[in-house]
């Protein structure tokens, strides 16, 4: 079966894939056995002056290192349980050591498998302003929206004051159910939760609107490679075309 490597980029999200990937086998099998897996993780805090300037030349190279890393531990392929890292790995630049799963592709073919037309997305502020789903999402003959400019500032500092510190409080669980009310109201049939920590908040049972939860559907995927019912992937990083 092949290898997995998981490619953390922030705390929780990777730990959740992490856990659902192992956790899927279970569910599968009845025991606890999965395909090998091996995560590799460089702190998020080392890229976050990047991010910050929008430098995506030097976070693609700080997440290189670790997809190298992962191709020496007997990795076939990798899965990146970050949305926004997303925009990093998408950046021209050398193959990576090994192909991956684009997680904007396998949240928008669920989305499409589930009949939307409409999604809202809730992530990082660069996710939120950025082309990955939008472009994912319209390839498949569906919109996005994104929270106006005060909520988008709302999701964004919780994320990074909160959810990626393992931070998850009512307070903030509330403020985004606000803002996925404001979406329904705008006409979205779902929401995509592409902030792989924000299905750790806001859980199906209080989503006001039906959710595709990216760090789930990336783990599960990515077992479904490595038992082989999915092709291996062939994308190693740069644009990604619709």
């Amino acid at each position: 079966m092949p290898h997995l490597g998981i490619l953390a980029h922030s705390t929780e999200g990777a730990a959740l894939c992490f856990l659902d990937y192992c956790q899927e086998g279970f569910r599968r099998t009845g025991r606890n056995e999965h395909p090998d897996v091996t995560l590799d993780y460089i702190a998020l805090g080392r890229s976050m002056p990047a991010w910050d300037s929008g430098d995506h030349v030097a976070v693609r190279r700080t997440l290189a290192v670790s997809v190298d890393r992962l191709e020496r531990a007997g990795a076939a392929f990798f899965a990146c349980p970050d949305n926004t890292a997303h925009l990093a790995l998408e950046h021209p630049g050398a193959d990576l050591a090994l192909p991956g799963l684009h997680i904007a592709e396998v949240v928008a073919d669920r989305a499409a498998a589930e009949g939307r037309r409409r999604v809202g997305v809730l992530g990082t502020r660069y996710t939120m302003d950025g082309p990955v789903y939008p472009r994912a999402l319209a390839a498949r003959g569906i919109a996005a929206e994104v929270p106006e400019p005060a909520d988008r500032e709302t999701v964004n500092r919780i994320i990074f004051e909160e959810l990626v510190n393992g931070v998850f409080t009512d307070a903030s669980r509330r403020e985004y159910v606000r803002v996925i009310e404001r979406l329904a109201a705008r006409g979205c049939d779902a929401v995509a939760l592409v902030c792989t920590e924000i299905p750790l908040l806001v859980t199906p049972d209080v989503a006001p609107l039906p959710t595709l939860d990216s760090t789930r559907l990336l783990a599960r995927a990515a077992y479904e490679v490595a038992v082989g019912e999915r092709p291996l992937p062939t994308w190693r990083g740069g644009p990604l075309t619709a």
